[in-house]
């Protein structure tokens, strides 16, 4: 466990369960140390491969405690940049406040009120960018290309999973809910799967209890449709992208996303992916070229997207090898890694200058 002094940015998660913010920390910390940085975490829900700090050891920011070494507290989250003002203005410690912003809406006034209160700012998209008000820099979500990959062997990996060898799957991975377009993946499957026997649909991801009854009524109309063995819903699994690496074609179906890594991650394990026009995936997939982008909430043009790809093995082929090199060549961990590394190199070279005139 590393000490707070040997510290110079800290990442907070004060989420417990698992979240597109949380899999960006778990991802990046590693990373971000082994390119020199000295970052922790801190909060709950965290693997072991994360080095984090306790929460008693914040209290070591706090002047005269910690002095007057400067550091970053990089929040992703209201409620982690709200613990970040409060550390630095309650107990006075010397922090540079970075918080990014994923969300792509007009943000609440509380929200605008926390954001002025950083001093750097970072939107995950171009679209993003636009709904602040204050100056930003945009640096996209990558992707761990080590972890998330194509399979050496697909035949074998689908064997020890119960699949067929030579099956064709494809697949919608993330919370099932209305949000994420759960329905319009199961509604085109009831519709295109009858026409393509060598097809299945595999639903991965977790079910709160407040969406039990959503999913009641996904497999009911799966049964209805007497799809049951070709429609599955596998659960949540931490070793996702042993998953991707059954599909050969990828669908995000979601009425409403922040950023979204799904597509990244499917594309990085080759297979071109089938996305709605929500959060990045404009700016992710290559429309004609590593996949298709289609009107979000429709699910005719979801289920004609999904169709040029069941039809064409040639073109599932060949824009499956177009995803993988362009995640390869633009969305690589390591280049947000770096671009992290700078903002954060910045903000301490500018508080150790702060210091030094005062």
């Amino acid at each position: 466990m590393p000490t707070i002094h040997e510290t110079e940015v800290i990442a907070p998660n004060f989420k417990q369960r698992l979240s597109g913010v949380t899999s960006t920390i778990i991802q990046l910390v590693p990373i971000q140390r082994r390119l020199g940085l000295k970052i922790a975490a801190v909060g709950p829900g965290l693997p072991e491969s994360v080095v984090r700090l306790k929460f008693w050891q914040l209290l070591g920011l706090a002047i005269p405690f910690g002095g007057r070494h400067q550091r970053v507290w990089h929040a992703r989250r209201n409620i982690e940049l709200l613990g970040g003002l409060i550390l630095k203005f309650l107990l006075f410690a010397p922090l540079k406040l970075v918080f990014t912003s994923a969300s792509q809406r007009q943000h609440r006034r509380f929200t605008k009120w926390l954001i002025r209160r950083a001093d750097a700012v970072v939107a995950t998209s171009r679209k993003t960018a636009a709904y602040l008000e204050v100056e930003n820099q945009v640096i996209m979500h990558g992707i761990d290309t080590h972890r998330f990959c194509p399979a050496e062997n697909q035949a074998e990996s689908k064997r020890v999973r119960g699949f067929r060898g030579d099956s064709k799957l494809v697949g919608c991975f993330g919370r099932i809910r209305h949000q994420k377009g759960t329905d319009l993946f199961v509604d085109a499957m009831i519709r295109l799967l009858p026409q393509h026997p060598e097809w299945t649909a595999v639903i991965a991801g977790r079910t709160t209890v407040e969406h039990l009854a959503f999913e009641k009524d996904l497999r009911e109309r799966i049964a209805a449709a007497s799809l049951t063995d070709r429609i599955l819903f596998v659960g949540e699994h931490r070793d996702i992208e042993k998953w991707y690496q059954l599909l050969s074609l990828y669908v995000a179906p979601q009425r409403w996303e922040g950023f979204g890594l799904t597509p990244l991650e499917a594309m990085a394990c080759g297979m071109p992916v089938v996305a709605s026009d929500v959060g990045a995936f404009s700016e992710l997939v290559v429309d004609g070229r590593t996949g298709v982008i289609v009107e979000r909430d429709s699910l005719e043009a979801l289920t004609t997207g999904i169709q040029k790809y069941l039809a064409d093995p040639g073109l599932l082929q060949t824009h499956g090898k177009n995803a993988l090199k362009h995640v390869c060549e633009n969305f690589p961990l390591e280049r947000e890694a770096q671009q992290l590394l700078q903002l954060y190199g910045r903000l301490l070279e500018d508080g150790r200058q702060e210091k030094r005139c005062a």
